[in-house]
């Protein structure tokens, strides 16, 4: 399969080809010039940097372990916290960031464990309980990804950062 050179270089995807993929979505940039100040470009591309090596955004879902996951998004949680100290309130990447940072903590609420029943007890509707929140997990991780792939396409094209290949599962997809 071919890709166009403007879309896909050396294993990155260009800030401009996601604009396909953002159309639809309410975004404050479109129609206006804006060149993001330095400081602030340089924040949004180390935290695009350290989003990429997050497996939990892209791996298969049959490859996820629930405790290495949970650990993963908190993470992700001090490194958005991070990132939202470090720009300034008025920063365009902020509600972005912000939106990234709350559908951490959701995935997380989401997820919780409840205390664990008595050992020995393994019912069919404690069987039948276990398979819901198999679901829950998956599901809520599905809507995590979502969540971070259209503000991780809108903050890359905003301040034009080529972002890794590997992310692109989690993109919208091109209209």
């Amino acid at each position: 399969m071919s890709k166009s050179p403007n879309i896909i270089k050396k294993g990155r995807i260009t800030a401009k080809s996601l604009l396909s993929r953002l159309t639809g979505f309410s975004l404050p940039f479109f129609g206006l010039q804006w060149t993001p100040p330095a400081d602030e470009r340089e924040i949004v591309r180390r935290l695009l940097i350290n989003l990429e090596d997050r497996r939990v955004l892209y791996a298969p879902y049959h490859m996820e372990i629930e405790p290495a996951v949970m650990s993963s998004v908190q993470e992700m949680r001090k490194i958005l916290e991070q990132a939202l100290q470090d720009l300034p309130n008025t920063s365009p990447a902020v509600g972005s960031i912000r939106a990234m940072h709350v559908a951490c903590r959701d995935f997380l609420t989401a997820v919780q464990v409840p205390m664990a029943p008595q050992p020995g007890f393994n019912s069919p509707v404690m069987q039948f309980e276990s398979m819901g929140k198999a679901a829950s997990f998956f599901i809520a991780l599905g809507w995590l990804r979502a969540t971070f792939g259209i503000h991780i396409a809108s903050l890359a094209y905003q301040y034009d950062i080529d972002i890794d290949q590997r992310l692109k599962s989690i993109l919208p997809p091109e209209v």
